[in-house]
């Protein structure tokens, strides 16, 4: 193939491509205008905060396992007997937001 036609044909796939992106956009700015006519439910919006409320496991066990690293062994196991357990996994899940934000405070 010649240059030419290389380069028209690089020419067809752009003009192609713009035409999806502005078809993309204008499909997006729909989108956010509907979103925006639609009130949020009070319902929707408390358990969209209690789901990121709740405290996993594993967030606590790397909060703490990096305290730990920075030298507060002592005080780490301290919270753990505060919270009523020896070992992380002893500890019931309703109490891992509170043992976090106590471990957070650790400085």
């Amino acid at each position: 193939m010649s240059r030419t036609k290389l380069l028209l044909n690089v020419v067809s796939d752009l003009r192609s491509l713009a035409a999806s992106v502005q078809a993309v956009t204008e499909w997006l700015a729909s989108s956010e205008s509907a979103e925006v006519t639609q009130p949020e439910t009070p319902d929707a919006t408390k358990e969209e905060k209690s789901e990121a409320k709740a405290v996993t496991l594993e967030q606590v066990r790397a909060v703490l396992a990096a305290k730990s690293h920075d030298g507060f062994t002592a005080e780490v196991l301290a919270l753990l007997e505060k919270h009523g357990a020896s070992r992380l996994s002893e500890i019931d899940p309703a109490k891992y937001a509170a043992l976090l934000a106590d471990a957070e405070e650790l400085k």
